[in-house]
């Protein structure tokens, strides 16, 4: 840890998080007890969380710093992961740079207004430093809560802002999006440069405040073909990163159906790869040349399983995962807003002592 850019009281440099499971292994080393966390398992799974968020908007609730640290916090108390990922959502830095959009129950995210043009584009604002005062803050105090247990910052990646920004809203194939990139290069470079910076500022912002890793969350990237992918969206996803790379935090790159593109996805400069549940970890690892972290990939579907069928995947899963020099289970996408919190407690008591 030769760098002197974070504070010397974050929990990587203090002794509280450096020697956790989590971070171990994102590091590419084996810890005695397999680290489990799960994506999605702040939120929706969880009663206490429903009953915390009444009258309470989604984005609101992001920006409330008491509020986003106590629903961080609630699934690390009740499932004993052995990390927190920072409750927020991937439009909130978009949000605070100024871009009209709010999310709506059942559907995700919608804009005001679509970035189609070479106008819309321009028209973008950078994302000042102090809007990101509630981030900050709402780490913070989650951080001194954690006590050694890491916290992970997250973002989303340039490529799912772009496509959200570009269709206006959630969409199937991102038809929008991938043709703007071929037919107007110029103006997709511009989106995404501005995406990049916007949500990297918004990573950084939440390591600077004690975030002892950060993972980088490209939902749509599955809708890429390869060359795609490295041509136009690599470059984008490796500038948002650049935002944390002087500070030397451990960093995982998440996408869902991206079997094909896992290596360039570690190409980026990230240290771990997480994988979805369509192909397995040895698979992945093998794609991925042998000597990267993995993350993952219960299939969210099996939590809806009998535990005997559900038990026997976790532990298929976990041999799998040996192929890699480390792994951190997790799901290969985020919990469902339908799953029995009991089974992912019954995941996490399974997981450590495998």
């Amino acid at each position: 840890m030769g760098h002197v850019t974070l504070p010397d009281t974050h929990p990587l440099l203090s002794g509280r998080t450096a020697s956790s499971s989590l971070v171990r292994a994102l590091r590419g080393d084996r810890p005695e007890v397999l680290p489990v966390w799960f994506m999605r398992q702040a939120g929706r799974s969880l009663p206490e969380y429903r009953a915390l968020r009444v009258g309470t908007a989604m984005l609101d609730a992001c920006l409330d710093p008491a509020l986003s640290s106590e629903i961080t916090l609630q699934p690390v108390r009740r499932h004993g992961v052995d990390a927190g990922i920072f409750f927020s959502d991937i439009v909130v830095p978009i949000k605070l740079a100024g871009v009209g959009v709010d999310i709506v129950a059942g559907r995700g995210p919608v804009l005001d207004q679509p970035i189609r043009t070479p106008d819309d584009v321009a028209a973008l604002r950078p994302l000042e430093q102090e809007a990101l005062a509630p981030i900050a803050e709402g780490v913070a105090r989650t951080v001194a809560e954690l006590g050694d247990t890491p916290l992970i910052g997250f973002a989303g990646a340039p490529f799912t802002l772009a496509a959200y920004l570009v269709e206006g809203g959630p969409s199937k194939d991102h038809i929008r999006a991938r043709a703007l990139m071929h037919s107007d290069p110029e103006t997709w470079q511009a989106l995404l440069g501005w995406a990049a910076d916007v949500t990297g500022a918004f990573l950084r912002a939440q390591v600077l405040a004690g975030a002892s890793a950060a993972q980088l969350f490209d939902s749509w990237v599955g809708s890429l073909s390869l060359s795609d992918y490295e041509q136009h969206v690599a470059p984008f996803s490796a500038r948002a990163l650049s935002h944390v790379a002087d500070l030397d935090v451990p960093t995982i790159h998440f996408g869902v159906g991206s079997g094909e593109v896992l290596s360039a996805m570690h190409g980026v400069g990230v240290d771990a790869v997480g994988v979805d549940w369509r192909i397995p970890l040895d698979e992945a690892s093998r794609r991925l040349g042998g000597g990267v972290p993995v993350q993952g990939n219960i299939d969210p579907a099996m939590l809806q399983a009998p535990w005997p069928v559900l038990e026997a995947h976790v532990r298929e899963v976990v041999r799998r995962g040996r192929a890699a020099p480390a792994h951190v289970l997790n799901l290969g996408h985020g919990v469902g807003p339908d799953t029995d919190p009991d089974v992912l407690t019954r995941i996490v008591a399974l997981a450590h002592t495998l």
